[in-house]
């Protein structure tokens, strides 16, 4: 069984509701229901497509993460070695340097490799 998303939920209830149009439905006005669940289903379409454009915090990371795959050699070094080689990167927190990096790994740009309890990454 798959997931069930807003926009599939949203799609069944109209198609319940255009089947059953009339089949004891007088209680309230069901071309309204039906008009404002397809609005609904519409916003949700829209807002799940992958056509918005980039935020500025998004952009920035970009920015932040092409200097962090700059700085990163084929010698594995930890977040704090990785900040101490770029000023820029030494302005910002440990936290964002490490969820850059591993946005990095996941990109497939920088490698993760285990050493002992702390990580390191070196490019990949």
């Amino acid at each position: 069984m798959t997931k069930m998303t807003y926009v599939d939920a949203l799609t069944n209830a109209l198609s319940l509701l255009e089947a059953n149009v009339g089949n004891g439905f007088d209680d309230f006005d069901v071309s309204a229901t039906i008009e404002k669940l397809t609005a609904l289903k519409a916003q949700t379409e829209k807002r799940n497509s992958a056509d918005r454009k980039p935020t500025k915090a998004q952009v920035a990371n970009e920015g932040l993460k092409a200097k962090i795959a700059e700085v990163l050699t084929s010698e594995p070094a930890t977040v704090t070695e990785l900040m101490t080689r770029d000023a820029e990167l030494a302005t910002l927190s440990n936290q964002k340097v490490s969820a850059l990096v591993n946005a990095l790994v996941k990109d497939g740009v920088a490698l993760k490799v285990p050493d002992g309890r702390k990580s390191t990454f070196c490019r990949a």
